[in-house]
């Protein structure tokens, strides 16, 4: 094959490839967070802010909106040191006092607050 040949055949490749390439199809396909993750922030929302169908509605907006704003390993991360600062002594003190904790916390808390004002 020449040169010339390559140079126009390429083209042609490159916009089979791209158009094949998989497009979000599904819910999972366009986030990451898991429909467990989902429904135990849904109940404990619920929990907290009256279980109407209202609330329901307003608390899966909630978590779409958080979901739309935080990656799913940020909101994990955050989660984990919101229990874990909980708790007393040596162990929650080190989740209690780290830069790196405060700034997942407050990446969760920014999230939140837009969601409560998107959604509530």
């Amino acid at each position: 094959m020449t040169r010339s040949r390559a140079l126009m055949i390429f083209p042609v490749v490159a916009l089979v490839a791209l158009a094949s390439a998989p497009t979000p199809s599904s819910a999972d396909d366009l986030n990451d967070y898991p429909t467990s993750a989902r429904a135990e922030y849904v109940f404990g929302c619920m929990k907290a802010n009256g279980e109407t169908p209202r609330t329901l509605e307003q608390c899966s907006c909630s978590i779409d909106v958080i979901a739309s704003l935080l990656p799913y390993d940020h909101y994990v991360s955050a989660e984990t040191v919101l229990r874990m600062s909980q708790v007393p002594g040596i162990l929650g003190t080190q989740f209690r006092s780290t830069e790196r904790a405060r700034a997942a916390l407050d990446d969760l808390r920014r999230a939140q607050a837009e969601a409560e004002v998107r959604c509530f």
